[in-house]
């Protein structure tokens, strides 16, 4: 039996609204839904008066900036935490920064992950974003009355930091693990290997919520964990099927595997078959008829 993710979809917001979501945490959303951002980026605002740190600032829109500036109107903002540089998350970063004379935090620029491996990602991120303090997996924030630990976990992008918030054992989890859906992973940038790695490292933590940049918070959070992982694995397993049955090439398979999706998202879909390839090929079960595995490739088992 397929493994079956408890999604959440339904909460309760107001677009351009600031939300009191737990003690020490404060939500506003941006009004850029989509296949990809289900009801909008977003962004946390963490502490209050002195000390601020702002989560994913989110995209670059007037009204959406200026939504966050009304939220801290005569607080301090200090910190502004980027989990990874795509243009949902990381753009606004910019103006903020310049309102408020803060700095920017992230693992890096677009694609510093796969760059540290000699590996050239595609433009398709913020590129203009370098973090003016560029954190690693443990390293230790703090404000008043807050302590953020920075949680490596690449995958989605090989930039993609998670920023635990230690008084309230609260992961903020960027696109790593979304309660609406499943996250894409895109080579070269994108990496299925180095994700079922940072998925396994959150098993091992003592985080008891999650709060993703699209949608609502996590609660059950190692279940939830488990299930990607199985998720992942039972995709897997449909590949080695599909390979078994003689299908050799992603664009034929992806309409066998994913008969749940609507076909708009099949472009989507390809590209996750395609990381799902590469982590196969890692681990010695499958081979490819090219040098570097591509959406055109054929591919047979080992």
């Amino acid at each position: 039996m397929p493994a079956k993710i408890p999604f959440v979809y339904q909460f309760d917001f107001e677009y351009g609204a600031v939300q009191q979501v737990s003690p020490l945490v404060r939500r506003v959303i941006a009004k850029n839904p989509s296949a990809f951002t289900f009801r909008g980026t977003g962004t946390y605002i963490i502490g209050s008066g002195r000390e601020i740190a702002i989560i994913d600032p989110g995209p670059l829109m007037d009204d959406h900036v200026d939504a966050i500036k009304r939220a801290v109107d005569g607080e301090q903002v200090t910190h502004l935490l980027i989990t990874h540089t795509h243009m949902d998350h990381s753009p606004a970063a910019a103006p903020l920064k310049e309102y408020f004379g803060a700095k920017t935090y992230g693992y890096g620029p677009h694609g510093q992950g796969k760059r540290e491996q000699g590996v050239q990602v595609e433009e398709g991120g913020d590129m203009a974003f370098e973090p003016d303090v560029r954190v690693s997996h443990g390293d230790i924030l703090r404000g008043d009355g807050w302590t953020i630990e920075c949680v490596y976990t690449p995958g989605h992008t090989s930039n993609h930091i998670c920023f635990a918030l230690k008084e309230e054992k609260a992961l903020f989890t960027g696109d790593h693990v979304m309660g609406w859906s499943t996250s894409i992973i895109s080579p070269p940038d994108g990496d299925m290997t180095a994700y079922m790695e940072s998925l396994k490292l959150l098993l091992d933590r003592d985080d008891e919520v999650y709060w993703p940049t699209h949608g609502t918070c996590i609660r059950d959070v190692k279940t939830f964990v488990q299930a990607f992982i199985d998720h992942r694995l039972d995709r897997e397993r449909q590949i080695i099927d599909c390979l078994s049955q003689g299908y050799t090439n992603i664009v034929d398979m992806v309409p066998v595997m994913y008969t749940e999706v609507d076909q708009k998202m099949y472009g989507a879909a390809a590209r996750s078959v395609l990381a799902a390839m590469v982590r196969l090929i890692d681990i010695g079960a499958i081979q490819c008829d090219s040098e570097t595995p591509s959406l055109d490739s054929n591919y047979t088992l080992l």
